[in-house]
């Protein structure tokens, strides 16, 4: 699937077996399908490399929809149409949705190889140029941001510079205070889009004020409504929409939200004005949404619109490693802000912090970091609390071992030396705690 070059969508299987041989004598490795639901299969890969070639009268799904809805969260992949001599101006119509050309019937193999020929050489420009992009991005800029050297942290940040720059919206899955806000932020300010960065959380909006709060609404629109109101939809015109908590949002607004995702517009309440909109919207949900559009409590339609790429925060628990590294930076910012004095952190004490569950995550960490400044707190005795003294060991068990694996930058021989352990024992534990280093 990878190594395909050339999707030919066609029901005509005379024309689909001509198009895909063609190609293929001219050293193009092409695929044929009948169908966009048959070609479903192939997309995925598509999407980082080839061309779509595909008829505009197809069964199910036509060609015509299928490129304008593709195009609208993926512009860099070219779609060729192949068109009727009666469909020339919907053909033109597919081209300014953003297919990049259109082929009529009937064709020559040697046309059909020229023009695909040319998509080719422009995906592969426009991919040159993203890599180009990417490169250019310092990575000292979102280290700064995104904090830490854990394996996961690492992975989240490329994830970031991958897609900052792709013109389609990104779900983010993870924990309270896991940072789901601060990635958005950090992929909007990578992107190459011009507006703000408009957030809103949905869990903290009173349902009968969201429909004001999301789309605005015109003067008289309700009682109460004396002058026009703005909302964050056309707030971030441009720009990029993140809407927290998006498990919180009402079914009713839910089904309105699909509309400008599908539309790419929207009206203010009490207007009837079609406002054109240019958003990319990034949504932030607990790890179990997918359980809650199966229970049918949030629309299986929306989720696959907003879900087209996603991202997976993870919890604290599942990084200690970075935990001396946040706490050190969260001690520092808050010694500064209360002008105390910067306590100092000893080696045990980081072992006790590695060792906890930290359900609140890195926002509970910056909270226990200010509490430490202003000496309020005594984290060994809140972390025994409920635990047996079996988990209390292999808790603090485990950090050292990280800790010193960190110390001598994974070297085994080193820290089973420094540990006074032997390496094959070292080794059985770094296998019994799955530690990253």
């Amino acid at each position: 699937m990878n190594n395909v070059d050339v999707l030919v969508i066609e029901d005509d299987l005379d024309v689909q077996l001509g198009c895909v041989q063609a190609l293929k004598l001219d050293k193009i490795h092409a695929v044929g399908v009948g169908s966009v639901e048959d070609a479903r299969y192939f997309l995925p890969a598509l999407r980082h490399h080839g061309v779509i070639v595909t008829d505009m009268q197809l069964p199910g799904m036509s060609g015509f929809a299928f490129q304008k809805s593709f195009n609208q969260t993926d512009r860099d992949v070219p779609i060729i149409i192949i068109t009727g001599h009666g469909d020339i101006e919907t053909a033109v119509e597919a081209m300014h949705n953003g297919a990049y050309d259109f082929l009529q019937k009937p064709f020559s193999p040697q046309q059909l190889t020229n023009i695909v020929r040319r998509a080719l050489d422009k995906r592969r420009l426009t991919d040159e140029n993203r890599q180009l992009r990417r490169r250019l991005i310092d990575a000292s800029v979102l280290e700064s941001r995104i904090i830490g050297n854990s394996v996961a942290i690492t992975e989240v940040r490329e994830k970031i510079k991958d897609v900052a720059t792709i013109p389609a919206n990104i779900m983010i899955y993870g924990e309270t205070g896991t940072g789901k806000e601060l990635v958005a932020k950090c992929i909007h300010d990578l992107s190459e889009r011009t507006g703000p960065f408009v957030a809103l959380n949905c869990g903290g909006v009173p349902e009968h004020l969201f429909d004001s709060e999301i789309f605005g609404h015109d003067s008289g629109a309700f009682l109460g409504a004396s002058k026009q109101r703005i909302g964050k939809i056309e707030y971030a015109d441009k720009g990029t929409l993140f809407l927290d908590e998006i498990e919180s949002m009402p079914l009713n607004l839910q089904i309105k939200l699909l509309r400008v995702l599908q539309e790419r517009c929207f009206e203010r309440l009490g207007s009837n004005q079609s406002l054109a909109i240019d958003i990319r919207i990034i949504t932030a949900g607990k790890s179990n949404l997918q359980e809650l559009v199966n229970a049918g409590q949030f629309r299986s339609d929306l989720h696959f619109r907003l879900n087209v790429i996603n991202i997976e925060m993870p919890p604290l628990r599942e990084r200690i490693e970075d935990i001396p590294l946040l706490f050190s930076l969260f001690v520092h910012q808050a010694a500064l802000s209360f002008g105390r004095n910067i306590p100092e952190i000893n080696r045990s004490f980081l072992h006790v912090l590695m060792s906890k569950q930290w359900p609140g995550n890195v926002r509970e960490l910056r909270n226990q970091a200010e509490r430490f400044v202003l000496g309020l707190q005594d984290v060994k005795s809140e972390d025994c609390i409920g635990k047996s003294l079996a988990d209390i060991v292999e808790s603090f068990e485990r950090s050292i071992i990280l800790d010193e694996l960190n110390q001598h930058d994974g070297n085994l021989t080193k820290t089973a030396d420094a540990l006074n352990i032997a390496k094959s024992t070292l080794f059985d534990k770094i296998k019994k705690y799955s530690l990253h280093y």
